[in-house]
């Protein structure tokens, strides 16, 4: 395993950084107020190649490894978590699952668009009795000759109302022998009869970014439309949440930085009882464990990216960095707050909307009690990875950067 990143990855880190910082940071605070998406923030990034950084270039992506794209990641959360989010739900949930599990002919008619920015993709599986208990749900699609009809809500979902598709998981066995085989995935036209969505609003945190809920009324969709095969819905939605939940960990990576290097500027700028509160010693410690955090997070997500490059099944990887990342970043923040004294309590400074931000994805993508028990599950010997039918494809860069 080489840590060391390559030129490539540099370039990535760097377009993505001035993207932020020159264009997001000035005005983020203004759209987390207002509690909106900033209009120019998805098709800039279409623009730059962000959405589809890891996505081959035949299929209208940049043909960059996994690696790339916890950088960019990284690089978006330090600023505001919704430009991550984006990548969570747009690329990790809807374009790699895509990538993996998806026919040619699929690829090409919803892939290509996505990776190129052209349509935006979400991940509609959260319902509003289901999240964690992932085989319980209830939304339904019932054939009908070529077509599935279905019905049901979805509810806490990213970009419900920018998305064009939507990865929607649905029961189609209602009689199978475990709940979670009945379980059938769709890519999903929002644009089709009888589905409506809306904006969910007075969150806590994440408030510059858009989530909602999905309504499915009688909504037919093609069978072609179908991702992996019938009943193989909780295999196709687990291996999304894998790439989901490493954009979350490399994110939150960014995030620690962040309230880092906002701790570190104030304390060298404060002063209290005649020096600087970065001489205080309490003060140093609360930000040499953020950089202690920081450099572990960094290794647990290059660690599960360099996993992905070779092909190989990251599940329990991708939780650990999700899970360490997540509560290293609430933390960090929630100090970065306390050296900020009472102007941490304003929005004046970002560092309370880097902790409002922090909190949401120690629930979301698996919240960190699921992460605990996956983690448990492997180190007692209780948890073995069933090869899938359709693993994520190894990063070749002959054939991924090639037309």
């Amino acid at each position: 395993m080489n840590l060391g990143l390559t030129e490539e990855h540099r370039m990535v880190q760097k377009m993505v950084r001035d993207f932020v910082q020159k264009e997001v940071a000035p005005v983020i605070k203004e759209y987390d107020r207002k509690q909106e998406m900033a209009p120019f923030v998805l098709p800039r990034m279409a623009e730059l190649g962000i959405l589809g950084i890891c996505i081959p270039v035949k299929y209208g992506g940049q043909g960059m490894d996994y690696v790339a794209l916890g950088l960019a990641c990284e690089e978006l959360e330090a600023v505001d978590t919704t430009l991550r989010v984006v990548m969570s739900v747009h690329t990790g949930l809807c374009s790699m699952t895509l990538l993996q599990w998806g026919t040619e002919e699929q690829k090409q008619k919803f892939l290509v668009p996505l990776a190129r920015g052209e349509k935006i993709g979400a991940g509609a599986f959260t319902e509003p009795g289901v999240g964690s208990d992932f085989g319980n749900i209830q939304a339904t699609g019932k054939r009908a000759g070529d077509d599935f009809i279905l019905n049901g809500e979805k509810m806490w979902i990213s970009l419900a109302t920018k998305a064009d598709y939507a990865m929607v998981t649905v029961r189609t066995i209602p009689d199978a022998k475990k709940a979670y085989q009945g379980l059938t995935a769709f890519i999903v036209d929002l644009k089709s009869p009888g589905v409506t969505v809306g904006d969910i609003h007075g969150k806590l945190g994440v408030r510059a970014g858009s989530t909602g809920w999905i309504n499915l009324q009688d909504v037919r969709v093609p069978a072609s439309n179908m991702i992996g095969e019938e009943g193989e819905g909780f295999k196709v939605t687990m291996s999304a949440f894998d790439n989901g939940r490493y954009t979350v960990a490399a994110g939150a990576t960014g995030l620690i930085r962040a309230a880092m290097e906002a701790s570190a500027a104030y304390a060298n700028e404060r002063r209290s009882f005649g020096k600087p509160i970065a001489e205080h010693q309490l003060v140093q410690a609360k930000i040499a464990r953020m950089a202690l955090d920081y450099d572990a997070a960094i290794l647990l997500y290059l660690k599960a990216g360099w996993l992905k490059n070779e092909g190989m099944r990251n599940t329990r990887e991708t939780s650990s960095a999700k899970w360490y990342a997540t509560e290293k970043s609430f933390e960090a923040a929630n100090e970065a707050i306390q050296i900020h004294g009472a102007y941490g309590f304003s929005d004046e400074y970002d560092v309370e909307r880097y902790m409002r931000n922090a909190r949401g994805a120690v629930i979301y993508e698996g919240s960190n009690e699921i992460q605990h028990l996956i983690q448990a599950s492997y180190a007692l010997g209780n948890r073995r990875d069933k090869p899938l039918r359709m693993e994520m494809p190894a990063y070749d860069p002959d054939e991924w950067q090639m037309e």
